[in-house]
């Protein structure tokens, strides 16, 4: 039993004596190093730094001023039930929606339209397309071919669940 608990918290253990023993040697170099070179390196640094910042605001600065937002309102949504997983598949799920034209944000275009030519219908539905067929033999041929596929389609559903 104490083996277990040893073996689980190694690692915490491991991790823990190598951050302290480089804090130790971090601190005896600072002890030894004159003042003067101490607060000229961190002028230096301070200055890079700055540079260095400045340079990412100019560059990404509309999405780094948003993220502290973005990861207060991550915070909330999870307080809500939602991981930051299930966000990304949500986003994904709305973007192949909206690329497939099934889910329109207020666009009155129509961009689901059917290319399947009449003689293609026939094909699929074993119809010859040389007949002049009546509607009402056509749409029995329609939900023949409906029920068809709605069995086949439950029965590997069935399946897979199995």
């Amino acid at each position: 039993m104490v083996f277990s608990l040893l073996g689980k918290y190694m690692n915490i253990i491991i991790y823990t004596v190598l951050i302290l023993v480089a804090l130790y040697f971090l601190l005896r170099f600072f002890a030894a190093i004159n003042s003067k070179k101490i607060s000229q390196s961190i002028r230096i640094l301070l200055f890079i730094g700055l540079i260095a910042i400045a340079v990412l605001f100019a560059v990404a600065g509309k999405f780094l001023l948003t993220l502290p937002l973005t990861v207060a309102s991550l915070a909330l949504l999870k307080l809500k039930g939602l991981s930051f997983f299930q966000l990304i598949s949500l986003f994904r799920l709305i973007q192949t929606l909206r690329n497939s034209g099934r889910f329109s944000f207020n666009n009155n275009k129509v961009s689901n339209v059917n290319t399947m030519t009449t003689s293609e219908a026939y094909k699929i539905l074993n119809l010859n397309p040389s007949e002049k067929l009546q509607r009402k033999t056509l749409i029995k041929h329609i939900l023949k071919y409906k029920k068809k596929f709605t069995l086949i389609y439950h029965q590997k559903l069935q399946d897979f669940h199995l």
